[in-house]
């Protein structure tokens, strides 16, 4: 492989972990220098999603990836405040992290990383993320924590988990962000994107999905007898709405959905205003 500037890089991934793959080509800009990409993801730092968004986004800056150690998938927005957390650094650019998506980005903004980043951009995870999955979703889970700490964040899934193609994604998640880099987000406000597998036809601005799936338990036996639960889910596709982030995947579409930090619901302010009084006289007893 060969970067921007005509200097050989080593390849980063399961045949390469113990080998440091060198400075990446970057994009330099005179009024703003060099632009600082930070990359995390959930299915952990060898996975091949992070190896291809981490090679799509080298031309755009200076990238360095902070990711789980191993695959921590539906670890949503959780920490680790009961156990150490452990850092190894296989080289200045790449550092595999012993907790959660939020870890590593909590550890590389105010431990890891000399200067703060320009962009944080998580994935690009095996499976969609569409729907309610955004609230279990550690590759969304990734992105929002940087939204949480002022800097811009995007999440890329492949909404598949049978292909493991993630150059349509790739490409697409460079373009993305030299646009959020150039433009910038709103304040606590990160973008969750998902690309289909297969042909694109095209690029949808969605908002997500209301719950369409509904949670399976299958219950299965140990060798000594005992029950075990294995959580599932199937998916009623007669109730996406036109609209919403699944609509756009089934067209063969990518969904661009905007998620905000503040999860108040404002309408419902004045709404339950009107309770008041009645839970005035309530506290009062």
């Amino acid at each position: 492989m060969v970067d921007g500037g005509g200097r050989s890089v080593a390849s980063w991934g399961s045949a390469g972990k113990n080998r440091a793959p060198g400075r990446r080509g970057v994009r330099y800009n005179a009024s703003m220098g060099v632009k600082r990409i930070l990359i995390t993801n959930d299915d952990g730092i060898h996975a091949d999603g992070l190896q291809a968004l981490e090679r799509s986004l080298a031309a755009l800056g200076d990238v360095v990836v902070v990711a789980p150690e191993r695959e921590m998938s539906a670890t949503s927005q959780a920490i680790s405040i009961h156990l150490p957390l452990r850092v190894r650094a296989y080289d200045d650019h790449h550092y595999a992290v012993s907790g959660t998506p939020a870890d590593s980005v909590i550890l590389a903004l105010h431990q890891i990383l000399k200067e703060r980043p320009d962009l944080v951009v998580s994935g690009i995870n095996q499976g969609g993320n569409l729907g309610e999955n955004v609230i279990y979703s550690g590759t969304v889970a990734g992105a929002l924590e940087a939204t949480l700490h002022g800097v811009p964040g995007v999440a890329v899934s492949l909404a598949s988990r049978k292909s493991n193609d993630f150059s349509a994604a790739a490409a697409f998640a460079a373009g993305l962000a030299a646009k959020v880099l150039d433009a910038g987000l709103p304040p606590g406000v990160m973008l969750n994107v998902n690309v289909p597998r297969g042909d694109v036809r095209g690029v949808r601005i969605t908002r997500q999905s209301r719950k369409i799936t509904q949670s399976v338990i299958h219950e299965k036996k140990d060798p000594r007898g005992r029950p075990y639960y294995w959580q599932d889910e199937t998916a009623s596709f007669d109730k996406v709405e036109p609209d919403s982030d699944y609509a756009a995947i089934r067209a063969h579409e990518i969904s661009i959905t905007p998620l905000q930090v503040d999860r108040t619901d404002y309408p419902s302010l004045n709404h339950l205003s009107a309770w008041l009084p009645s839970l005035l006289t309530a506290a009062a007893k």
